[in-house]
């Protein structure tokens, strides 16, 4: 009897363990790399309508973009919402550089070296 209340409360505590992970843990930001950019005019709009008849845009941006060292690559991404121009933007890209995620920063929290190149 023992042995069983063991192995259902190890049990329960690894599925409260898995849960407090997958709701603390964002996977498109968790060993990604940051570049920096300053937001310009988007490339492109795309508007698609949903079953439930509601409409959602998609707004593309590319773009040169700053590592923390300043050096320049290109990127593509996009957003739900039209984006603010000259707004500053940390993205966390993958070694492809493929932009998962976004968060806007403030001018005085950009590297020195990207300041510089922007």
């Amino acid at each position: 009897m023992k042995k069983i209340v063991a192995l259902v409360v190890g049990v329960v505590v690894l599925f409260v363990a898995a849960v407090v992970v997958l709701m603390t843990v964002d996977f498109n930001r968790a060993g990604k790399d940051n570049v920096y950019v300053q937001v310009g005019e988007p490339i492109s709009a795309e508007e698609d309508k949903l079953d439930t008849g509601e409409i959602m845009n998609t707004y593309w941006y590319e773009q040169p973009a700053y590592t923390e060292n300043g050096e320049e690559i290109q990127v593509r991404f996009s957003a739900q919402k039209e984006l603010r121009q000259g707004a500053y933007l940390m993205l966390y890209v993958n070694k492809d550089d493929e932009v998962s995620s976004y968060d806007e920063v403030k001018e005085e929290e950009l590297p020195a070296a990207v300041k510089e190149a922007l």
